[in-house]
């Protein structure tokens, strides 16, 4: 993963273990205060709730440990497409120009050019250089892209 997604899951577990951990133990406390356990849908819900919380934190631990954090700005690809190097792609038949970055798929997000690395597109694209032109199969059908930079940002 690169450098800023793995400090977007710290400040995630950051978050669920000083704010949402404690607001979900209280609200449970409160539920509990208010009597029968059975029927208390707000004890219920608390509970489901705190049952996502310990797993989404028991993830991003995991993650976080078994991640290796690659600073794209210390690579060395020699021009090359790799992990984390931003590419700048002309689009053939349109001559529209696109920016992605590849990374990998917790940090996803197309709307804002970030490719996962196991994406059609980032496969066909890895091991390129400036210049070359590589064909993608899309849901509409197939498109040619030409990469007109890579960069390392």
């Amino acid at each position: 993963m690169t450098v800023r997604g793995a400090e977007r899951l710290k400040e995630e577990l950051q978050h669920l273990k000083s704010v949402r951990r404690p607001k979900v133990i209280q609200a449970i406390a409160e539920a509990r205060a208010h009597g029968d356990l059975r029927e208390n849908a707000e004890y219920h819900a608390a509970r489901e709730e705190q049952g996502f919380i310990e797993g989404r934190i028991a993830e991003i631990e995991g993650k976080l440990g078994n991640a290796q954090v690659i600073d794209v700005t210390q690579v060395n690809a020699g021009g090359r497409v790799v992990f984390g190097a931003t590419v700048e792609l002309l689009n053939a038949e349109t001559e529209e120009e696109t920016r992605y970055q590849i990374v990998g798929e917790d940090e996803a997000d197309i709307k804002v050019g970030l490719i996962s690395n196991t994406s059609p597109l980032a496969r066909a694209l890895i091991g390129k250089i400036e210049g070359d032109v590589v064909s993608v199969q899309t849901p509409s059908g197939r498109r040619d892209y030409e990469i007109v930079g890579v960069l390392y940002v």
